[in-house]
């Protein structure tokens, strides 16, 4: 992530802006904001356990505090500083994750808790509190926040528990989305649209850099049947068992043993079973079932059929000997075989 220099010491500010209050009130927002050394940002609940207080009146002594700041000659003096994280915030995109944004103005905890103090105290400055579709972020214009937030909703839902796009495509989706193809404050490009995308909480990353729901197993991956899935995606054709263990073992550094890829392969809906051992993904129009079962569908779709198309037609379903599907058409309870020399589905 990249560093942005500031023209300001965050410390020797932040000891102006406080050298007003009283000692409590003082220790209250150094506590609450982790301005100490240690970096401990505290509750409203445990300050009022150490000075023997209920957490409604540290809350009352918070914001009096704030307040007393902002009417204090050194919050004036210290109109540049808000200006300049106005302009960072601004050239981020106008609304910005927290986590993304303080690492870039600071290095380490206790001088990023300087800079969220003045955050707190700029009258700019909007605190998006977090919730379960967003980070907590900080937002400047409120017009492009609301569009950044409808066009990550938007995306989620075009997405099904299933669905993985590339970071690429996910991008293009939020550059492409009519909110913000709206926008004429910025110049959104690459950067701006990522950094927007890091704001969600309810779109993720898989270890492969695929996008996709969060809550999604393809995404939120849950040990071996989660990333078979993901390799097979990737390799794109089936697979032998054992090709999947060691694809996991290479590409996530997983020991996983064959037997247990096996077994979780033998247990999800989400592979079928092609072959002596091979498996591919369903999504990709395999069926579930055996020889027979793959037989019938064919000839219900297609109709009767001559031996070597019913050969074609299954080798395509399944990676079998040509000897086993000859076998199978030979069950006079589940085939016949017409005047014609066709094939067909015995008539119940």
């Amino acid at each position: 992530m990249a560093k942005i220099s500031v023209n300001f010491k965050p410390k020797q500010t932040t000891k102006k802006l406080l050298k007003h209050l009283q000692d409590r009130a003082q220790q209250v927002v150094i506590n609450r904001f982790g301005l100490n050394d240690d970096g401990e940002q505290m509750t409203l609940e445990a300050i009022g356990q150490k000075y023997g207080i209920t957490r409604e009146r540290v809350r009352q002594i918070e914001n009096f505090a704030l307040n007393a700041i902002k009417k204090s000659e050194s919050f004036h003096e210290a109109e540049e500083i808000f200006v300049e994280l106005k302009k960072i915030i601004s050239d981020l995109g106008g609304v910005v994750a927290e986590r993304d944004l303080l690492p870039m103005v600071a290095s380490d905890q206790v001088t990023q808790n300087h800079v969220g103090f003045f955050l707190t105290l700029g009258d700019d400055f909007t605190e998006a509190k977090e919730d379960h579709t967003f980070k907590k972020r900080w937002v400047i214009n409120q017009s492009i926040a609301d569009r950044v937030h409808k066009a990550l909703v938007d995306i989620h839902s075009e997405l099904t528990e299933n669905d993985l796009i590339s970071e690429n495509e996910i991008i293009d989706r939020i550059m492409c989305h009519d909110g913000i193809c709206e926008i004429t404050t910025y110049s959104v490009d690459n950067g701006m649209a990522k950094r927007w995308l890091s704001i969600s909480k309810a779109l993720s990353s898989n270890k492969l850099g695929e996008w996709g729901r969060a809550s999604s197993p393809n995404v939120k991956t849950r040990g071996v049947k989660d990333y078979s899935y993901l390799v097979m995606r990737r390799h794109g054709s089936p697979m032998h068992f054992r090709e999947v263990a060691t694809a996991i073992n290479k590409t996530f550094n997983k020991n996983v043993h064959i037997a247990t890829t096996h077994n979780e392969l033998i247990k999800d809906d989400r592979f079928v079973l092609v072959g002596r051992g091979v498996y591919a993904l369903k999504e990709w129009g395999y069926k579930t079932g055996i020889v027979r079962d793959v037989i019938t569908d064919i000839l219900k779709v297609e109709g009767p059929m001559t031996k070597e198309d019913i050969i074609d037609k299954v080798m395509k379903e399944r990676y079998l000997k040509k000897n086993t599907i000859l076998v199978n058409l030979q069950n006079p309870k589940y085939f016949t075989k017409t005047k014609d020399g066709l094939y067909d589905v015995v008539k119940k």
